[in-house]
């Protein structure tokens, strides 16, 4: 079976705080153009966009010179919007996926259910507020936001690691495989809606 032509989203999102704008491709190869002005959290989304082979085009503007949290926040609202957005009615997807992910001396393990009901289980410590000029707490915000606006339960557990940058980016690359699993067409669907009660949305 085919992949279905169109799983694209376009999200405009506009508020006194931020102005982001997210342009996304499920179907596509990972190609990232990312300009949030956040430095380490355009490192991050280059990340889950590369890894799960998710075309993203980001910009935001956003308060900066409050701190950062708007932006993130932002744009993980807008994110999520367009992956439920392309999505559609999730006919055919492959829907959960799981994985232990490992970078140098950290392993993280991220789980997703593209379930339509949005719920975040995160498991993840920093042992510093700060990775250079960026909020450790602010990673978790961002995957907050996406799960919630994209429908899906997302779990998240560092099971290990010294290293705060490591752990950040963990986490962001688990996320993007689970991501790139759950969100293909499993041809053994024959486009079904993959749930028992016919919908996920």
């Amino acid at each position: 079976m085919a992949e279905p032509a169109g799983r694209t989203a376009q999200v405009s999102r506009s508020t006194n705080e931020t102005s982001i704008s997210v342009s996304i491709n499920i179907d596509g190869s990972g190609k990232a153009k990312i300009a949030t002005g956040v430095g380490f959290f355009d490192h991050m989304l280059d990340q889950l966009c590369r890894h799960s082979l998710i075309d993203m085009e980001i910009t935001a503007n956003g308060d900066l010179h409050v701190d950062d949290h708007h932006t993130v926040e932002d744009t993980g609202i807008a994110l999520g919007q367009a992956l439920a957005k392309a999505l559609g009615d999730r006919k055919g997807i492959t829907r959960y996926a799981s994985l232990d992910l490992v970078m140098d001396e950290t392993m993280t393990k991220a789980g997703v259910d593209l379930s339509g009901r949005p719920f975040l289980v995160w498991n993840v410590n920093f042992s510093a507020p700060k990775i250079g000029t960026f909020d450790t707490e602010l990673v978790r915000e961002f995957f907050q936001a996406l799960s919630q606006h994209a429908g899906m339960t997302l779990h998240v557990m560092n099971h290990y690691g010294a290293n705060n940058h490591h752990i950040a980016e963990t986490c962001f690359k688990a996320v993007a495989r689970v991501l790139r699993t759950a969100t293909e067409i499993d041809p053994r669907q024959a486009g079904r809606v993959p749930s028992t009660k016919g919908t996920l949305v």
